[in-house]
């Protein structure tokens, strides 16, 4: 999520930690407003308006460079430091970064190794993983690195690269994680509501949640997940669509505002049918002021 939407969906309130859309670490230390663009929250000591912490997430796979960069990003104020071992993505893939690394569990013990020492011992380096590339035969082996290399915390999507995002997600999986991690150990994939998240908790050995595309289909979904809030309802979804289109037209990504509204739609719909007939409705507008003007009639029409 951009940091927009992490400042409306932490002001509704249920998260204890956000991370950033992963920063591409390649051959060189980013300069400063790299790590400003991702996470405009190091502004603000690296929290959200509503105080929750915002950790940089980093993917790559050169241990000095991620190494470097890590410092960076923590003496700008990140809270931590997260290392993504989990993106299937072709394009990230075969340049040997993301999942890719979950064929070699030595080379993320370097990553992971060089980063912890990087940086001050008390800020945390945290490792998201999947299952594996296509099978979990390297899931002990790659879980023992991130334990030797010091990780403070590991969270897993209970899938291997290859499954993408195809449910099921195998939960069941992750309760083997749980018991060779010396760290807390996080469960991701398809929580999406207090019965799945419950369901995950069981089957994983953990308490410990990650939400991600369950969080833009269900705006409160973390309160939700806790017992705290039934299920928002549309009206309420609507104003914050209203809410989003001010902030992306205001920010620095108002010419994106058209695709990234759709985009929230797309998830909305799974939890929402008035969201499937925005969408419809709005889908052949290609700029900003028009969709604005549908959505505040929409609202009036549907309170």
């Amino acid at each position: 999520m951009d940091h927009l939407m992490r400042e409306m969906l932490t002001d509704i309130g249920g998260y204890d930690l956000c991370v950033t859309e992963f920063v591409r670490v390649v051959d060189r230390c980013m300069p400063a407003r790299v790590f400003y663009r991702f996470c405009p929250e190091l502004h603000q000591n690296g929290r959200t308006k509503a105080g929750t912490p915002v950790r940089v997430q980093l993917l790559g796979q050169e241990p000095s460079v991620m190494a470097d960069n890590a410092a960076v990003a923590v003496e700008l104020g990140s809270a931590g430091i997260d290392l993504n071992f989990g993106c299937p993505a072709k394009q990230v893939n075969k340049s040997s970064g993301g999942a890719a690394l979950l064929k070699q569990p030595n080379d993320i013990f370097k990553v992971v190794d060089a980063v912890r020492k990087s940086v001050p011992r008390e800020q945390p380096v945290s490792a998201k993983i999947r299952l594996g590339w296509d099978d979990t035969s390297l899931l002990e082996e790659t879980v023992d690195a991130i334990n030797q290399a010091g990780a403070s915390m590991l969270t897993v999507h209970a899938r291997t690269k290859t499954q993408g995002y195809r449910p099921p997600a195998h939960w069941h999986e992750i309760s083997r994680v749980s018991e060779m991690a010396a760290m807390p150990v996080v469960a991701n994939g398809d929580i999406v509501d207090a019965i799945s998240a419950q369901q995950c908790m069981n089957a994983s050995s953990t308490r410990r949640l990650m939400i991600g595309r369950g969080a833009l289909m269900l705006p409160n979904a973390a309160q939700v997940v806790r017992g705290l809030e039934h299920e928002m309802p549309w009206h309420e979804v609507l104003a914050l669509l209203l809410r989003y289109s001010e902030f992306e037209i205001e920010g620095d990504k108002g010419k994106y505002y058209p695709n990234r509204l759709k985009q929230w739609l797309a998830y909305l719909k799974k939890q929402y049918p008035e969201a499937d007939q925005l969408f419809r409705q709005i889908r052949a507008f290609n700029k900003s002021a028009p969709i604005v003007a549908f959505l505040e009639q929409f609202n009036k029409v549907n309170p």
